[in-house]
């Protein structure tokens, strides 16, 4: 085909082909050049050519069918026809780790594979049947094939997106895991990036690649809009390059899931549209906030990958507010009460005004002289608006703006004695700061009004608000206040406890940020309001950490039993064997086969004389002798090695430890929930739902190789679980310590299965 559009550059770093093979004339070869129709832009051949370094240059042909196959023409005049193709070729001339074909060759084969049926996907009559077999598919794993995003991704998602049948299709409940992974595939920065620069100016590109951008929609019906699991939602006045959001978290705890939710939907918008991120910390109570907290909640945002802008706080901002505080009494539009604080309660719950709303600006003027000096009068005091107390929406009867605290603030000291509440503060600061959208949880939703009103009286200009629901899981309390109190009441000692909902104590207990980021988008931007199970996130977890993480073996200290071997190798024997069998990068471990081997008590019980049983990464053997102690216990057993029969003839398959001083002494540690209700009620008495033994312990011992675990590695110990190391080995008086990590099944004890509070 002939085309009068001239070639484009696309804007990658350049590829750099093996030197070798290059004569010194050939150290600048041009281009490959990318042909395809102007209206059907190769998105994922582009995505692909970015992550991959590999430089190429456009050449959109307005001339060609939309139909025509994109067509990479190199220097020779050779030709790659078709997505699949070029995909591979951009795969194998990767010049950065991308892994975009996989870490390994059955993982390139797989990707082959899906890329062979890729092209399949289109619109038609067999189209529903494609879509179901993807959904049924990705029900079970994170990406296509493997655990990263691959050109098998690419090729797929590039598909669904020029066929005219899956918007329609998308918003079936039976697609939800493609959606799910469809705007997985969006949140990859570099993904976001070029597709953006691919479309942008291209009418005739239809489609719209990332979930988000919902141009053809009416923007009026953002506000009663329903998402579901999914970011596709209309953001009310959003634009490319004019999106500002922020993420403002109180400095009074650490971050716990909820927030997270929060952090990462704040952000994903605003890379979403090329805007800007703040993250705000809400200062506005020095009772609570402490320098701790600001420095573990960055921690947490670093944790989650949030890459903000600019970091601020409202405090910065005190002196505008108590200048704005000011001209809204002299305007008569915020007045000061001496009213009690239990008694202003009733007066709003029954909408009677407040003998202080006669006040006169003088007044007003002198006793919020008497705050701002922080004296025993203004201590007293409290600073209203003044908005309408007979107002069906009790957010807007008169709420407080201002309030008097002597405690010295973590950044300001003793400078300010009197603070701004956050219904008073945010909607000033969200509007001084730029912000564009506001992203709230939807038990906002009734001080939206407030929100507007504080904004409109102040003179600020418009945020656009859009609320989402926030996250609750059964025995679960994600409010700072409760979670401090359990820090306070000693029921825990930080709050990186393992059994708390924060980001530290849920990665303390093993949880992977990549299961947790996607388990939120899982959630999108939906409005439903549920209570959640916790299982959900803990096997999105395991599909994580199983296909790579070691395999070790634990024994039982109590009641364990020697096992002897009558035909066992008269010298100890160490062999090789690999810690993980499906993933050799997990390495070898060196296991000790001797005459004489530890068993768990639980094992030996099963057994019986003249049984065949394996002896995992060794044999089999058959029981000769069992000797028990009065009360039916086992005590010991005899055996001989039977090493030519079948492992696959056997019931029993057992693990074992040698009989050697190198095992390592280990403390395993279950965790239960804090609480003993699947759902607290506000008017629930806290102190009755503690859970008291929320904790177990096991004394028991591993194997050899695993002195050389770090805190933080991620295990599995054969028959017994996935664990995380809390405290490394240091010496046999000091026992590692392992938590072990739920793997998504029922709990096999504590709350969730006594059916407490239900």
């Amino acid at each position: 085909h002939r085309s009068s559009s001239p070639p484009r550059s696309l804007a990658v770093r350049p590829h750099k082909p093996h030197l070798a093979s290059l004569s010194a004339t050939d150290m600048t070869l041009p281009n490959p050049i990318l042909h395809y129709p102007a209206n059907v832009p190769p998105v994922a051949a582009l995505v692909a050519a970015r992550i991959c370094g590999v430089d190429l240059t456009e050449k959109p042909e307005k001339d060609w069918s939309s139909a025509a196959s994109a067509t990479l023409v190199f220097q020779d005049k050779a030709k790659l026809r078709g997505i699949p193709s070029i995909l591979r070729y951009l795969a194998r001339s990767s010049t950065t780790s991308s892994a975009l074909y996989g870490s390994d060759p059955v993982a390139s084969t797989m990707i082959d594979h899906v890329l062979d049926q890729s092209s399949s996907i289109s619109s038609g009559v067999a189209f529903q049947t494609v879509c179901a077999s993807l959904a049924e598919h990705l029900a079970s794993t994170t990406y296509l094939v493997g655990h990263s995003l691959t050109i098998a991704d690419l090729a797929v998602w590039g598909q669904l997106f020029s066929a005219r049948q899956w918007d329609s299709l998308k918003k079936l409940p039976a697609h939800s895991n493609i959606v799910r992974w469809l705007d997985l595939c969006s949140m990859n920065e570099t993904v976001a990036q070029v597709t953006s620069e691919a479309l942008a100016n291209r009418p005739g590109a239809k489609r719209a690649v990332a979930q988000a951008d919902n141009s053809e929609k009416n923007s009026k019906t953002a506000g009663s809009k329903d998402t579901g699991g999914s970011f596709d939602i209309d953001l009310e006045g959003a634009s490319e390059g004019n999106v500002v959001t922020r993420f403002p978290p109180e400095p009074s705890g650490y971050l716990h899931i909820g927030h997270a939710k929060a952090a990462l939907l704040n952000q994903y918008f605003a890379r979403h549209y090329k805007g800007k991120l703040i993250i705000r910390f809400d200062d506005t109570n020095p009772s609570k906030e402490k320098d701790e907290f600001v420095e573990n909640i960055l921690d947490d945002c670093k944790t989650l990958g949030l890459d903000p802008d600019v970091i601020t706080y409202t405090s910065d901002s005190f002196p505008q507010i108590l200048e704005i505080g000011t001209r809204l009494i002299k305007e008569g539009q915020m007045y000061i009460d001496d009213t009690p604080m239990e008694r202003m309660r009733d007066e709003r719950i029954n909408r009677i005004d407040s003998a202080a709303r006669a006040n006169t600006v003088d007044t007003n003027l002198k006793l919020w002289q008497d705050m701002i000096e922080g004296n025993e009068k203004g201590l007293s005091c409290a600073a209203r608006f003044r908005m309408d107390m007979q107002n069906d929406n009790g957010a807007l009867r008169d709420p407080v703006a201002f309030r008097c605290n002597l405690t010295p603030h973590h950044r300001t000291g003793t400078t300010y004695k009197v603070y701004p509440t956050y219904d008073c503060a945010c909607p000033f600061v969200d509007a001084l700061e730029g912000v564009t959208h506001a992203l709230r949880t939807s038990e906002y939703r009734d001080r939206e009004a407030q929100y507007r009103w504080v904004q409109d009286m102040m003179g600020m200009r418009k945020v656009h608000i859009w609320d989402y629901s926030r996250l609750n899981f059964v025995y679960t309390t994600l409010s700072k206040r409760k979670l401090q109190w359990f820090v306070d009441q000693g029921h825990v000692e930080r709050w990186d406890d393992p059994r708390f909902p924060t980001v530290q104590g849920m990665k303390r207990r093993g949880l992977q940020i990549e299961a947790l980021k996607e388990f939120i988008l899982m959630q999108g931007a939906s409005r439903n309001v549920n209570l959640m199970e916790w299982e959900k996130l803990w096997t999105l977890n395991k599909r994580v950490i199983d296909p790579v993480c070691p395999r070790h073996v634990a024994v039982v200290d109590q009641g364990r039993v020697l096992l002897t071997l009558l035909n066992g190798p008269a010298t100890p024997e160490v062999v090789s064997v690999p810690r993980h069998k499906k993933h050799p990068p997990a390495g070898t471990k060196l296991t000790t086969r001797m005459s004489q081997i530890w068993l768990e008590q639980i094992d030996a019980a099963l057994l019986k004389v003249g049984e065949e049983i394996t002896l995992m990464d060794w044999g089999n053997c058959i029981v000769k002798k069992i000797d028990v102690d009065q009360n039916g216990g086992v005590i010991g057993i005899d055996a001989e090695l039977h090493l030519e029969g079948s492992v696959k003839t056997t019931k029993l398959k057992l693990t074992w430890l040698p009989k050697i001083d190198e095992l390592v002494p280990l403390t395993l540690v279950d965790f239960d929930y804090l609480i003993t209700k699947k759902k607290v009620e506000e008017d629930d008495i806290f102190a009755d739902l503690v859970n008291l033994n929320s904790e177990v312990r096991t004394i028991t011992h591993g194997d050899a190789n695993m002195r050389t675990l770090l805190k933080g590695d991620v295990l599995q110990l054969e028959r017994k679980g996935y664990f995380i190391v809390d405290e490394p080995f240091v010496s046999a008086g000091s026992p590692m310590v392992l938590f072990s990590i739920p793997d998504g099944r029922t709990r096999s004890w504590g709350v969730s299965v006594a059916g407490l509070g239900k």
